[in-house]
């Protein structure tokens, strides 16, 4: 069964012109009728003549405000880009030394960044000492930036940060047999604290893919304590306090390798707008046909018809004064 739609359902700008179309008519009839009989002379035939006008104005109307009966399916090409959002949940994105912390500092950029991009697919993987992909790879932004919203230090079981698993996890998503190819860049959010292991291995395999990786310092090289849900700070094994630093060294190679770029984050700089136009003149190098379902706009059948009618009533013609 269809459901009869609006593309442009503004009932009460239709009223107003409908109730102003038939004051009009109304007047005009009043008029001609006393010319008539000012002239001695009855007017005929007038009213099917301001039927065929009315149905004319209404079906106007109908055609401008777009019925749809069903929906059509519709091939879309697209060349657009596949971005990955790595973001780092450890405990050191607590950290305050940019406000009011470097993780939620990250999200707000993070959701500006994603809405910028509306022709591209989206994912979002989540890392500390592991990593899990907390989005897959979607067109749908609100989606995208629910996700975004949700991010929390907590997400992911404690302990040493490696960014090794939150590549590795991506390259085998790119490297499945029914991944299409496409031109892809990884976004890589993080303080560059990294405990894990050899990271030239993944580089290299990510390097063959054609994906670019681009690195975002969160964090400042003074550094600040890192705060405990309970109140205090966390300690070391020897009980001294953490003192969390932005590490610069790993970020820059991922993205000096991977032919990307680093951008910082923090009070004094915001690296996230270079980063947008580093990623908007970013080609897509694939194009690829995805079907859509939309409306089926019916318009086309309202408007034929109240042409036909307007052709009707210049080509026919009636007296209505008889001099």
């Amino acid at each position: 069964m269809y459901l009869l739609t609006w593309a442009y359902p503004d009932f009460l700008a239709v009223a107003v012109v409908l109730t102003l179309t038939l004051l009009l008519l109304g007047r005009h009839w009043v008029r001609v009728g006393r010319a008539g009989r000012a002239l001695g002379s009855r007017a005929r035939h007038r009213g099917w003549k301001l039927a065929l006008r009315l149905a004319a104005g209404v079906a106007l109307l109908v055609a401008a405000m777009g019925p749809s009966l069903g929906v059509s399916q519709r091939p879309v090409r697209t060349a657009g880009k596949d971005v990955w959002l790595l973001v780092d949940v450890s405990r050191s994105m607590d950290a305050p030394d940019v406000t009011p912390s470097r993780l939620l500092r990250a999200q707000d950029e993070l959701e500006e960044l994603v809405a910028q991009f509306p022709a591209d697919r989206l994912g979002l993987v989540v890392f500390g000492a592991e990593a899990t992909v907390q989005c897959p790879l979607t067109y749908d932004q609100a989606a995208v930036q629910v996700f975004i919203r949700t991010l929390r230090t907590s997400l992911l079981p404690p302990g040493p940060t490696t960014l090794r698993e939150p590549l590795e996890l991506v390259l085998k998503r790119l490297s499945t047999p029914a991944a299409t190819p496409r031109a892809t860049a990884l976004v890589l959010v993080s303080d560059g604290e990294d405990f894990g292991e050899n990271l030239e291995p993944v580089l290299r395999e990510l390097g063959r893919t054609g994906a670019r990786i681009y690195t975002v310092g969160v964090g400042t090289a003074k550094g600040a304590r890192i705060p405990k849900p309970g109140g205090g700070f966390v300690r070391d094994g020897k009980g001294q306090v953490v003192e969390s630093r932005l590490r610069e060294a790993t970020l820059l190679q991922l993205a000096a390798q991977t032919g990307g770029q680093y951008v910082e984050l923090n009070d004094q700089q915001n690296g996230f707008d270079p980063l947008l136009r580093l990623l908007r003149n970013m080609p897509g190098l694939a194009e690829q046909v995805r079907t859509v379902s939309v409306a089926d706009n019916r318009y086309r059948y309202s408007l034929a018809a109240a042409l036909l009618l307007l052709a009707l009533d210049v080509a026919l013609t009636v007296t209505t004064i008889r001099l």
